[in-house]
């Protein structure tokens, strides 16, 4: 048996290097699940994205349609569905979120929002009202103007805390690797936001807003790689999804079971969203996580094991992606223990397959989400169409009950982009048509 574990542990070793598609399944996978560790974090998540909706209104005149309300729809793939000879396929549109229009965006806000609280009551500033936190006091800015909070990003993580930040008064800086786009430093910029710009990678744009910080008392640097808050931040999204399937009557349960799947870099907003997943539905849920094959960070740091860190480019692989947002060579120290036995498992895609899927989502469902959320629409195709898929199901005993399920593609980002962006991708994607197909077909 030892012998069979290491030849499998090779061979999807010398896959991942030569930049093949993988889909691994997680032998440490758990069939219970104690939700207890950070179940107090998420709830104080989800109170603070409820408080913030006032400032939310004030600051940003778009969410008062929404009540400030930070919560993305609940939508169906019919048309791929359809396609693929998937019974019930539903999208839940991150990309679409308010303000920051990615998945980063309730973990960035609650990480803001907890430090606003933190400093807020330091000062000895109270609620004005039962509606209103602590930091809308009408001295609050003043305040923040002395204090500064930091991050390091490829981009999405950058946006949700950088137009937070700045609308409540800190002064906001952000540190951005090789692979952000131009035209979110641009926002950034547009709205008071410092972007320092780095030539090397996230962990490169990490580590130098982390040194930044620490020489700053009065600055919060917002830890991708440890944060507990924007992990609780990602994981008030399962209440809501739970909220939504109950509104469309669907059932998760022994018969009906429900397949997630999450884009994943460092893995904070994934960890967060399969936490609080597994926290409501337990072993009904199967929460699978998609990586672009340049930068299969969390593949990698579980296959090998989490005694001791591995890169990407410990591999030969290069980290260069299309999939901006998921371009990470590490794995987070915090969120990789703690997924060890929850994840399901994680596939990988290069950037032809998301291009192409990017068409596809677009042409079929008519959504616009970038390569890094388009990965997360492969996940029906890996489950159902691969043989790694197959043996999934037959181990889990879901052959009787797959007819019944509901299949989730969770999307990062895409509705901020500019037209003249989308158009650049669209060019490119379209010399990989058929891509898709052939990955579901041919699986080599």
């Amino acid at each position: 048996m030892i012998d069979e574990i290491s030849q499998e542990k090779d061979r999807l070793l010398a896959r991942l290097s030569a930049r093949k598609p993988v889909f691994w399944i997680n032998p440490a996978l758990a069939q219970s699940h104690d939700g207890d560790a950070y179940r107090n974090d998420i709830a104080s998540a989800q109170r603070r994205l409820r408080d913030a909706r006032y400032h939310l209104q004030q600051a940003f005149p778009m969410t008062r349609g929404l009540a400030g309300v930070v919560e993305s729809p609940l939508l169906a793939a019919e048309a791929l569905a359809k396609r693929w000879n998937i019974p019930r396929w539903l999208v839940k549109a991150d990309h679409s979120l308010p303000i920051a229009g990615s998945i980063k965006a309730r973990g960035g806000f609650n990480e803001v929002f907890a430090f606003a609280e933190r400093v807020a009551a330091e000062n000895g500033l109270a609620r004005t009202s039962p509606e209103r936190p602590n930091y809308t006091h009408p001295d609050a800015r003043s305040v923040f103007l002395g204090y500064s909070v930091v991050v390091g990003s490829t981009g999405n993580l950058g946006l949700s805390v950088g137009m937070i930040a700045s609308s409540l008064g800190f002064r906001t800086v952000v540190h951005m690797s090789r692979d952000a786009k131009t035209w979110k430093k641009k926002l950034l910029r547009a709205n008071g936001v410092e972007v320092v710009e780095h030539a090397g990678d996230y962990s490169i744009a990490v580590q130098q807003g982390r040194q930044a910080a620490e020489a700053d008392p009065n600055c919060h640097f917002v830890d991708d790689e440890h944060s507990i808050d924007l992990f609780a931040g990602y994981g008030a999204a399962a209440a809501e999804l739970a909220s939504q399937l109950e509104e469309r009557r669907i059932i998760v349960d022994n018969d009906h079971p429900l397949f997630v799947y999450v884009p994943c870099g460092v893995g904070g907003a994934p960890g967060g969203i399969t936490y609080g997943l597994k926290s409501l539905f337990g072993k009904n849920v199967h929460c699978f996580w998609a990586e672009p094959s340049a930068s299969p960070c969390m593949l990698l740091q579980l296959l090998i094991g989490v005694h001791r860190s591995v890169s990407v480019y410990d591999v030969g692989l290069d980290n260069v992606t299309e999939a901006d947002g998921l371009a990470v060579g590490n794995a987070s120290p915090f969120v990789a223990p703690l997924m060890a036995d929850k994840v399901s498992g994680i596939y990988t895609a290069n950037d032809g397959h998301m291009l192409d899927m990017m068409l596809s989502v677009r042409d079929s469902e008519g959504l616009q989400v970038e390569p890094s959320a388009a990965i997360a629409f492969l996940g029906p195709l890996f489950l159902t169409a691969t043989e790694e898929g197959r043996r999934y199901v037959q181990a889990q005993g879901l052959g009787r009950t797959l007819p019944n399920a509901t299949h989730i593609s969770w999307t990062t980002g895409g509705s901020l982009v500019p037209a003249a962006e989308w158009q650049l991708l669209y060019e490119r994607a379209e010399a990989f048509r058929g891509q898709v197909s052939v990955l579901a077909n041919g699986w080599k």
